[in-house]
């Protein structure tokens, strides 16, 4: 590939990556104007999703039994548990504290995805990541505020389920990472299918009314939050390295919270706004391997 076919890929994969998360940033209206249970919402943005994403994998052919060996068929089922779940506790969180909320705590996810690493596969980390997400642990105290006031309250139990779904992201990224060769919509696909099947039993779709704009915002969930986002975001992991991908996957809690603030008006205290600066800084740091002092990339790792 010469140099223009070069740029002329990380363009399109930029618009791509830069349009998921534009799209990510306007899930957390879609759930809170669906005005249902999380299990519910999960549940029929599985069925939406499951159905959108079954015609694209159909039209690319990717129904291929060799895909599924023990190994892979059992890690993708592990991951669903994972995807969906985190789903029912981020859309909770959303209702016990806030959109704005919610999103930042759940971006702490590139933290655990380390952490696990070293937890589960001994791997070593560097001092200057050990650093940033000490850094990045205080910024998450700055933002959740939290008041004695507030241990007993349904605020702290939005806090854990926010942190909850952020670990539950965290492994299910490291299952991802190997998942290799397999076409990661067809993944989704077959999450998403298991999801429906495991949070059946905790739905209430009986209550659900039959007519209502709330199907408005179900299909959207399905069709592009899941469908599209999932595709645009999938292709454009192909075209872009990870410094990229990490710098510009922030577009999403930034449309969040601007989006959270123009409908809901909810607005962060300064030193809560400094928390996110924190935990957003952390992020790119760990990704790119800065230096904490800002020098450069520091190598060193302890065992």
């Amino acid at each position: 590939m010469d140099n223009q076919q070069q740029q002329q890929q990380n363009r399109t994969g930029v618009i791509q990556l830069v349009s998921a998360m534009v799209l990510s940033g306007t899930i957390g209206i879609f759930v809170t104007e669906a005005h249902m249970d999380a299990f519910n919402v999960v549940f029929f943005r599985c069925l939406f999703g499951a159905i959108c994403l079954t015609i694209f994998c159909l039209a690319k052919g990717f129904f291929k039994r060799s895909f599924f060996t023990k190994k892979t068929t059992a890690l993708i089922a592990l991951g669903g548990v994972c995807i969906v779940f985190n789903w029912v506790f981020l859309f909770k969180s959303y209702g016990l504290t806030s959109i704005t909320m919610g999103t930042i705590l759940y971006h702490t996810q590139p933290f655990y995805v380390v952490l696990l690493g070293v937890i589960l596969f001994k791997e070593r980390i560097s001092a200057n990541k050990i650093l940033w997400i000490c850094l990045a642990f205080v910024g998450m105290v700055f933002v959740t505020n939290l008041q004695a006031s507030d241990l007993k309250s349904t605020y702290i139990e939005g806090i854990l389920y926010s942190l909850a779904a952020a670990v539950l992201y965290g492994i299910a990224t490291i299952v991802a990472k190997r998942l290799k060769g397999i076409p990661p919509h067809l993944i989704a696909l077959c999450q998403i299918t298991l999801g429906m099947f495991l949070l059946y039993p905790f739905t209430t779709l009986q209550n659900v009314p039959t007519v209502g704009t709330h199907w408005y915002y179900l299909a959207g969930l399905g069709l592009i939050h899941t469908c599209i986002m999932y595709i645009l975001m999938y292709s454009s992991y192909q075209k872009l390295d990870t410094t990229k991908i990490a710098v510009l996957s922030f577009i999403y809690p930034a449309v969040a919270l601007i989006i959270d603030f123009a409908v809901y008006g909810t607005r962060l205290a300064p030193f809560q706004g400094l928390g996110v600066v924190l935990i957003f800084l952390s992020s790119i740091a760990v990704n790119r391997n800065w230096n904490f002092a800002f020098i450069g990339p520091k190598k060193e790792a302890l065992s």
